[in-house]
Formats: C-alpha cells, structure tokens, sequence
C-alpha cells in the first residue's frame, strides 16, 4: 500500500517527512535497522541478525509492501535521513481478518519529536479507513516505558503477559506485554 507523503514540524522546528518507502530506501533501511536495533535492548532483533539481509531482499520487501492491499511500511525521513519506520498489517482471513499488527521504530537521537506519535496516527487511519478491521495490535519487551507510554497515548490497553517471551543477550528474561485499540468508527 502506498501513502501519500505527509510534511510535519518536529518539536525542534525541523521538517519531516513521512512517505512509503521505496526501492532507493533499500540500503538506508537496513543501515537503519542495524543502528537501531544496538541502540536498545527494546527491539526483537539484534544488530547482527540485520547483517544478514541483502539489499535485493530489502527492495523485494519493500515492493511486496508497496503492492500489497493489507499493509504499508512507512518511513520517516528528516533532513534526507531515515529516522524511522512503522508498519501496520493484517490479512484476509475469515477468522483473523479484523486484527492489525503494528511495529515502529526510531533512531534515538530522533526521540522526544513527535514522530512517533505522528507515525501512529497514520496507522490508526489506514486502519480506520477499512471497514474490515476492527482492532489493532502490539506487543512490547517488559521495561520499555518509553513506548509503553506511547501505546497507552494512542489508544492501547494491556491485554495479556507471554511471560520470559524474551532472553536477552545477557541471558536476562523479560516478559512480553500485548496490547490492542479497538477501532472507533
């Protein structure tokens, strides 16, 4: 699915961009996804899982994306870098059809700006805008508070623990905490 781009002011006064991603984002988006995912512990990969990725395989995801009638990959882009990204979800089936996922993400030095909740209001608009979807959801690491406060900022509630979802790399166990938003119509 793609997005038309959406021009907005950061906190700081910077301009931002949110828009589809695109074949050219290819070798920016996995850049982008090894730095993040060393900057917390938050995420579900680590930097060396996102090594594998070739750009080929990123441009056959993105265009997958892009072509597809049940999800968009959003990225954001400030001042010609990629800050972020979020994507949102679902498919066709009878059962399941009505349940979107969400992910997003943010390199740090972009955090406190605004562009996570201005991520998040777009995926609540594509999925408000089908008529097939009624609720969407996320999960999240156990002590991530920052995004917690996020989720909860846009709608979220808890809805269950998978507990010791998650084993660091120090060997640590952290639960795993589910949300959803019901889809106001």
């Amino acid at each position: 699915m793609i997005i038309k781009d959406i021009e907005f002011k950061l906190k700081d006064g910077r301009t931002a961009i949110l828009r589809s991603a695109n074949e050219k984002d290819a070798k920016a988006l996995i850049e982008y996804m090894k730095k993040s995912t060393g900057e917390t512990d938050f995420l579900l990969r680590t930097p060396e899982e996102c090594e594998t990725q070739t750009i080929e395989q990123e441009i056959d995801f993105i265009n997958s994306c892009n072509l597809s009638d049940a999800q968009a990959m959003i990225v954001c882009e400030v001042g010609g870098k990629l800050a972020g990204n979020c994507m949102v979800w679902w498919n066709n089936r009878v059962k399941t059809g009505h349940r979107a996922s969400v992910a997003i993400g943010l390199l740090s030095e972009f955090w406190n700006q605004g562009i996570g909740t201005r991520m998040f209001q777009e995926m609540i608009k594509i999925a408000e805008n089908n008529p097939k979807i009624l609720q969407m959801e996320l999960d999240f690491i156990e002590g991530n508070s920052r995004a917690r406060a996020l989720y909860e900022k846009m709608g979220f509630r808890i809805t269950g623990i998978n507990f010791n979802a998650i084993r660091q790399k120090d060997g640590t166990l952290c639960n795993e905490y589910s949300m959803i938003r019901e889809i106001n119509r």
